[in-house]
């Protein structure tokens, strides 16, 4: 700052009156007195924006100490600083929060505020705000105010985070932006909370909740009660609650149900074809009727008269009947073959009523008798599946719906039938019209479904197996029933598909709710899923209904079983001699028959994120049928069979057919029990001679057919000694060494020239007549030699020469009641018999073993029988003609 003082003579210092001013004057011209301001230190506005102080001019005076100066007048000096922009606005919070309701537009939902620390009032002040954060529903004003600038909706988006800046006046902006954090909150609405749609259910899982974690919201409504409905819909598996497991003959065995039940609604097969032309649904074991089908049963499957008890059990799916005027729709009916349309007995639906007719033959009692028994239930017609058991105790007839006792609404008496000789005719879905027509036809048609319609005739079922058979295998379940309290009610439907709740205090209805879980008890459930309905209805003090809940609408995923792998292992092969198959027990086949089940279930590989396949441990499940199958041609039932003792059934869920074709074994049974049973099946061939292998084939199933074993194949080979027991003899006096071996008899072998030859049949027969006539005349001298040999050797050659003659004395052929194949020549069969040795040898080492011990068993039985044919050949003693001479 440029001064200049006015005084005479020269200038020559300019003071400043004040405290620590950061100012200073020098003199630039002491002549014309001009002069200098000047700041000694930085100057910042921020600190001090002006400062004003006096200022003096001093001449030269006289003398250096300048006693004598004489100074000017005081003038006031004022300085303003000028203001640079050097700061950045700064917000005062380090982030800001808001909470708004859906469906609104506010004009300011929250202030954000930002300051600017340089002085001026230019770069102080903010002069604008801007949402950095583009596509979002909100704006800001010069004053750091935020909008929305359309309405919020809570289930498009809970939250909002935004980036916030701020501009001063000379245009900079802050240094950092600032978050705004903006929740939607929905407006109240009655209703379930925290819950989820879909809940996935693994297998063996046992019982999981299915909502854990919800609530009910009623927006401070004054409830006084509330009644809540969880439904498990499973009506579009199968017949429903996934009772698809077993077949129903099955089903049957595992509740214990009287034997004796009759399938007219069987899968088609061979035996079972009245079934082959119905419509199928979902599988083999269900059945469709569209109004237009019907089946005939054969006659001989039910007996023509039914006593005074009997049993009809049915699952059926039914809806209202079609047409104004409803037609009757036949389930059962027996009618009349030709000639006449009489009903015997009959299970109809008319309206929506189920009608069972039973008309009694006429006899001596000439008066009315109950004759039609009905039911009005709305189950008949809801489109659903239901389980229906017609208990028939004449006159009384019950029904069981769903396990349910249910009795006839409507009795109707009729006279009795006439006697006639006309044959009848059982039908299923229609009825059989066979008079009155030009041509017999079915009529009165079923629309629904049926499964598992049997009939069982001489008895009536307990309550306790009805309840079994119609038992869900999955459901509704609660656990902890303890810990509901006091405060709420509870009821279960049969089939444990529905469960209604009733309480009035909410959070013991919320904890009763997330104690609801679901079950299935298969190991190899139906995967797919399970719809889920949770329905309420809440009543508020003084009104009936004053909040409405909406319904919850869910789902449960049952997810894919781990698949069994069923593996059958055991001994392939074995060979045994003809005379153990001959034998009354015959031969085992399945000794050590092993059934093994193994599930591969997929595993997720920390190393590379991949999922691999892992074989779990043996499973333990049931399974339910084994088949042993005759490989090639079928079993002559003139010369060989398949048995097993039918006590080893006893005890044990398992039944049992047999024919030419094979041993069945059915039945829900755990693999133990098949494993003893197949162990026990015995084989039996009491014409060996024309048989010398046979070959079987074994295969196990689990679950109807899905999952099936691997097919066991055993192969028996029937080893042939000689055509009768003096071959044995043969054998031992001049088989080739090798061959003994081969039959792992070395202890016993005899040394024996290579060159001697075995005579045929034929030509000892020749010879042994001759012997017969040499016999008779050297008889006497036989016994005189005998007697000197006797009483001049000692025990032991005795014992030597009588041995030889043992053997040697292979003349048992020449008995005409022994029983042998057609001659061959005694040096091929030897042959045969060392081929199939040989043969043997092959085998395994155990099984090896196996037949040394038997064939030693052999020998010795052959050996004893030797010494019984003995007697019969003691005339045949001097017989030498097969001795070499």
């Amino acid at each position: 700052m440029r001064i200049i003082a006015s005084i005479k003579g020269e200038i020559c210092a300019f003071k400043i009156h004040g405290q620590e001013m950061p100012f200073e004057a020098v003199v630039l011209n002491k002549t014309s007195g001009e002069g200098r301001l000047r700041a000694r230190s930085p100057i910042d506005c921020e600190l001090q924006k002006e400062y004003t102080f006096i200022i003096q001019a001093y001449d030269c005076g006289s003398g250096p100490s300048g006693v004598n100066w004489k100074k000017s007048h005081k003038a006031v000096v004022h300085i303003q600083v000028k203001d640079v922009n050097e700061f950045s606005p700064a917000f005062k919070e380090s982030m800001y929060k808001a909470t708004v309701t859906e469906g609104k537009i506010y004009d300011s939902i929250l202030q954000v505020e930002a300051i600017d620390e340089d002085c001026s009032p230019q770069y102080s002040q903010i002069c604008n705000y801007e949402i950095v954060t583009t596509d979002v529903p909100f704006a800001i004003d010069r004053n750091g105010n935020i909008r929305n600038t359309e309405k919020l909706n809570y289930d498009k988006q809970h939250q909002y985070e935004i980036m916030v800046t701020a501009f001063d006046c000379g245009q900079k902006h802050a240094r950092e932006d600032v978050l705004v954090q903006v929740n939607v909150k929905p407006v109240c609405k009655p209703g379930w909370q925290d819950w989820n749609k879909r809940i996935e259910y693994k297998p063996g899982s046992g019982s999981v909740p299915l909502f854990p974690s919800i609530h009910l919201e009623t927006c401070d409504g004054p409830v006084s009660s509330i009644h809540t409905t969880v439904e498990l819909q499973t009506n579009y598996i199968g017949k429903g609650c996934d009772r698809e497991t077993y077949s129903e003959k099955s089903l049957q065995k595992l509740c214990g149900a009287s034997s004796g039940a009759i399938d007219l609604l069987p899968s088609p097969s061979a035996t079972t074809n009245w079934t082959a032309g119905l419509l199928v649904d979902n599988n083999d074991m269900i059945f469709k009727f569209d109004g237009k089908q019907g089946a005939k049963i054969p006659d001989g499957i039910v007996p023509k008269n039914l006593t005074d008890q009997f049993t009809i059990s049915l699952w059926m799916k039914h809806g209202p009947s079609p047409g104004l005027r409803a037609e009757k729709e036949t389930i059962l009916c027996n009618s009349d073959k030709t000639e006449m349309n009489r009903h015997h007995y009959a299970l109809y639906v008319h309206n929506c009523r189920l009608v069972f007719l039973l008309r009694k033959d006429f006899d001596q009692a000439d008066t009315f008798r109950p004759a039609e028994f009905h039911w009005k239930l709305d189950q008949i017609c809801d489109k659903e599946w239901h389980y229906y058991v017609v208990n028939v105790d004449f006159p009384v007839v019950t029904l069981y719906m769903d396990g349910t006792t249910y009795e006839p609404y409507l009795v109707t008496n009729d006279w009795p039938i006439h006697p006639s000789h006309i044959a009848m005719q059982l039908t299923v879905g229609a009825c059989w019209q066979g008079g009155e027509v030009t041509k017999p036809r079915f009529a009165q048609y079923f629309h629904g479904s049926l499964a598992s319609l049997t009939i069982r005739p001489g008895k009536i079922e307990s309550q306790k197996v009805i309840s079994c058979l119609q038992a869900c295998k999955e459901g509704l379940d609660i656990n902890s029933l303890q810990s509901l309290g006091q405060g709420v009610k509870y009821h279960f439907n049969p089939s444990q598909s529905v469960l209604v709740m009733e309480g009035d205090d909410i959070e013991n209805i919320n904890r009763a709710l997330r104690k609801v879980s679901y079950i299935n008890s298969r190991q190899f459930p139906t995967a797919g899923i399970r719809r889920l309905k949770v329905s309420s209805k809440v009543q508020c003090f003084g009104e009936d209904v004053c909040i409405n809940i909406p319904d919850i609408d869910a789902y449960v995923m049952v997810l894919q079983a781990s698949e069994p792998k069923i593996t059958i292992s055991g001994m392939d092969h074995f060979a045994r001699p003809a005379a153990q198959f001959e034998s009354e027990r015959g031969v085992i086949l399945l000794p050590d028959i092993r059934i093994i089940s193994t599930a591969t279930k997929m595993e997720h590989s920390k190393k590379n994120g991949a999922n691999k396949p892992v074989v779990l441990e043996e499973m333990l499940h049931n399974l339910d049928f084994c088949d042993v199958l005759v490989t090639g041609a079928e079993l002559d039932p003139e010369h060989e069979c398949l048995e097993l003792d039918r006590t080893e059934l006893q005890g044990k869920h398992l039944d049992a057919t047999n024919s030419t074709a094979g041993y069945s074994i059915y039945g829900v049974d755990t693999i133990h029990n098949y494993e003893q049973v197949l162990q026990q099946i015995r084989y039996r061939n009491w014409y060996t001679s024309a048989t010398f292998e046979r070959k079987f084939r074994i295969k196990c199933s689990e679950l109807n057919g899905h999952y099936s074993s691997n097919e066991f194949n055993l192969e028996v080979n029937i080893l042939h000694s000689t055509n009768s027991n003096y071959m044995d003899h043969v054998n031992h006096v001049l088989a080739q060494p090798h061959f003994l071996q081969s039959v792992h008899h070395p202890e016993e072998s005899i040394s024996t020239p290579h060159n001697s030859v075995v005579p045929s049949v034929a030509t000892v027969v020749i010879v042994i007549c001759v012997s017969v006539l040499i016999f008779i005349i050297a008889v006497g001298v036989y016994r005189i030699r005998t007697a000197q040999q006797h009483s001049s050797t000692d025990n032991e050659s005795s014992k030597e020469n009588e041995m030889d003659w043992d053997d040697s004395a292979l003349t048992i052929t020449v008995n005409p009641m022994e029983k042998y194949e057609k001659p061959h020549r005694v040096e091929e069969e030897s042959e045969e018999e060392d081929d199939e040795e040989e043969d043997t040898t092959s085998a395994e080492s155990d099984e090896s073993e196996e037949e040394e011990d038997e064939e030693e068993e052999e020998e010795s039985t052959v050996q004893k029988r030797g010494k019984q044919n003995l007697t019969r050949k003691e005339q045949l003693e001097w017989d030498d003609s097969t001795l070499p001479y």
